[in-house]
């Protein structure tokens, strides 16, 4: 089942709260070690930190 997106506010330092529901949705539980990185204007990313390094071992772009 895909959630519908959720609407969350980056507070003052610079901290954002992701629902429960979207990060089991995307196979993350909590203390999960991700990589984030920005994919362009207004595009944030978070990767399974062992995703990325896979692909970078295997020479994929992130």
């Amino acid at each position: 089942m895909i959630r519908e997106p959720a609407q969350v506010t980056i507070d003052a330092s610079g901290r954002v709260q992701i629902p429960l529901g979207i990060l089991a949705e995307a196979g993350l539980d909590t203390e999960s070690p991700v990589l984030a990185y920005s994919d362009g204007d207004g595009r944030i990313v978070l990767r399974r930190l062992n995703d990325a390094i896979d692909d970078l071992m295997l020479g994929e772009e992130l």
